[in-house]
């Protein structure tokens, strides 16, 4: 019984073997030609050089078109996304990338909006804590067996009493 167990695993070993080899081989095959849907994915990355907070993806300019067609052209060199950006980034500075970067002084624009806005949200916390009544009033109330200690206060409870 032990002997097909073993048999049978070692058949299947080279049958799953022989199927991988192909795969294998098709993964070294050049990719398609480029789409625009590729390029893209890679310019949605990038701002224009040119106009303000637009995306290169989205900008008609005629800078734009020749930042797609090098990202076209560095697509087809089989250049992956990072070493495109990367590139334009060695070029024209940090400023092109539409996600800034996470390393030296970078890391304070992924730092500090959150960091404020959660110090804003503890100051309006305490300060509508502070605004809200006592819960119970007991501070305020009066024991009703005391008298005023004051004339003003004296004769004010008085004719409230009168009147209601």
């Amino acid at each position: 019984m032990r002997k097909g167990f073993v048999l049978v695993s070692a058949l299947l070993v080279v049958w799953l073997a022989a199927r991988a080899a192909p795969a294998a081989a098709q993964g070294a095959t050049p990719p398609g030609p480029v789409t625009d849907d590729d390029v893209n994915r890679v310019a949605k990355l990038l701002y224009c050089p040119v106009c303000e907070n637009i995306p290169l993806d989205v900008c008609p300019t005629q800078a734009c078109i020749q930042w797609r067609a090098t990202i076209r052209e560095k697509l087809e060199a089989g250049w992956t996304e990072q070493q495109i950006l990367d590139y334009f980034v060695t070029q024209y500075g940090e400023r092109v990338l539409a996600r800034p970067s996470t390393r030296g002084i970078n890391i304070l624009v992924w730092i500090i909006p959150p960091v404020v806005l959660a110090a804003g949200a503890f100051f309006l916390w305490r300060y509508l804590k502070s605004m809200a009544p006592a819960k119970s009033g007991a501070a305020l109330a009066v024991p009703a067996n005391e008298p005023p200690t004051d004339e003003y206060t004296r004769r004010l409870e008085q004719e409230l009493k009168r009147r209601f």
